[in-house]
């Protein structure tokens, strides 16, 4: 039987976090801020925030919201 806890649920939101270690923003190449609360990763350097859809982080540039300047 499988232990449930060693397996990211996409369903909760979760993202495994040793693939957000090694993502690096496919513009700048830096480093992301992960964001729980709005499901994103955030590029300070591209001023842009990546959706994570269903566990799943959309590293394309069109689909990533710009960040406000506030």
């Amino acid at each position: 039987m499988t232990d449930a806890n060693d397996t990211p649920n996409p369903e909760s939101g979760s993202v495994d976090t040793q693939l957000l270690e090694i993502l690096v923003c496919p513009l700048t190449k830096t480093s992301l801020d992960y964001d729980a609360k709005r499901q994103e990763l955030i590029s300070r350097a591209a001023g842009l925030a990546y959706p994570i859809r269903d566990g799943i982080p959309i590293m394309l540039p069109e689909e990533a919201r710009k960040l406000d300047d506030a």
